[in-house]
């Protein structure tokens, strides 16, 4: 059987992704990373549970807390407030952490390597995010190039972005087909109790739900 790193952070992308490739006909490799954000805990509770409801092999947690030493992000420096959200900005947001998908990439390619894997599969979109330089095609196709070069695996490690020129409501669509439990996600991005409703990932979740008509399972403020 094929076997693919799905990176799970416990968000709608990410747990979205992770039933595509399992239809895809891959084993999952479930990898969540904790980089010192604000709502880790809620993350990791949500990334467990999908990872449970998808009969992952392999379940591994990687610590990547230096991001919290750089600064620079509203996500992993407390001195620096969350921003309500605008859907549709194109400025880059506070949210924004410093070349974080290149170490998360990097991260999962060593781990799929390591375990004779084919595919990464990594949530990234760029129709809601279009401030995150981090999460358009460019940069994919360029990571792409990196770890056809940097890997020795005798078969070539496939990085899998299906959803990088949708947006949520596409997701949220394909999601729903699935049967992606979505009870058991998290997008807030200051909150781990209840949603704040008003960040930009509160937003887009919260515009995906009533686009389709249907409602959002998670509790807000």
């Amino acid at each position: 059987m094929k076997k693919a790193v799905c990176l799970l952070s416990g968000g709608m992308d990410s747990t979205t992704l992770a039933y595509v490739a399992r239809e895809m006909g891959y084993e999952i490799l479930a990898l969540h990373m904790n980089y010192g954000q604000r709502t880790e805990k809620k993350e990791r509770e949500c990334a467990v549970r999908i990872a449970e409801h998808l009969d992952a092999a392999d379940f591994v947690e990687i610590s990547l807390d230096y991001f919290t030493k750089f600064g620079a992000s509203s996500l992993t420096d407390s001195s620096i407030e969350v921003e309500p959200g605008v859907l549709g900005k194109a400025e880059q947001p506070n949210t924004y952490v410093p070349f974080r998908n290149a170490n998360l990439i990097s991260i999962a390619t060593s781990y799929c390597e390591a375990r004779n894997g084919d595919a990464v599969f990594i949530g990234v979109q760029s129709g809601d995010h279009t401030g995150y330089p981090d999460c358009t095609p460019e940069f994919i196709a360029a990571m792409q190039n990196v770890i056809t070069i940097g890997t020795q695996t005798e078969k070539d490690i496939r990085l899998i972005t299906p959803f990088v020129s949708m947006n949520k409501t596409d997701i949220l669509r394909e999601g729903l087909r699935l049967g992606v439990p979505y009870e058991d996600t998290w997008s807030c991005y200051s909150e781990d109790d209840a949603a704040c409703g008003v960040c930009s990932s509160c937003l887009a979740r919260l515009k995906a739900f009533a686009d389709l008509g249907v409602k959002d399972p998670i509790l807000y403020q």
